[in-house]
């Protein structure tokens, strides 16, 4: 849970893992201000959601190309990118091509 300090007008202005002065707040993960503070489920999120698809896709064109191989990645990488694949396979949405047999031209 962490601490908020609020501005002259009472909207948050900070968050903290310790209590930074006597006037801080102790608020909820949770708490909506919280979350609209860090931006959750905002905008901003989505368009991080959009960009990782970007990278997804940049990864699978550079693999079909053979400019990289899946196992030049580190073991997390791998892991990460086989899970978020297997999600999308399940999804029945567009799931990334590990290996080179998808539809990018050569």
């Amino acid at each position: 849970m962490p601490y908020v300090i609020r501005d002259d007008h009472g909207r948050l202005a900070s968050l903290h893992r310790d209590a930074p002065t006597e006037g801080a707040e102790l608020l909820p993960d949770d708490h909506p201000e919280v979350q609209a503070f860090v931006g959750a489920g905002g905008d901003f999120q989505r368009l991080d959601a959009d960009f990782v698809r970007v990278l997804e896709d940049v990864i699978d064109a550079l693999i079909a190309r053979h400019v990289i191989t899946i196992t030049d990645l580190p073991p997390e990488a791998q892991t990460k990118l086989f899970s978020r694949k297997s999600y999308r396979e399940r999804r029945g949405t567009q799931a990334l091509t590990l290996f080179g047999d998808g539809d990018f031209p050569a």
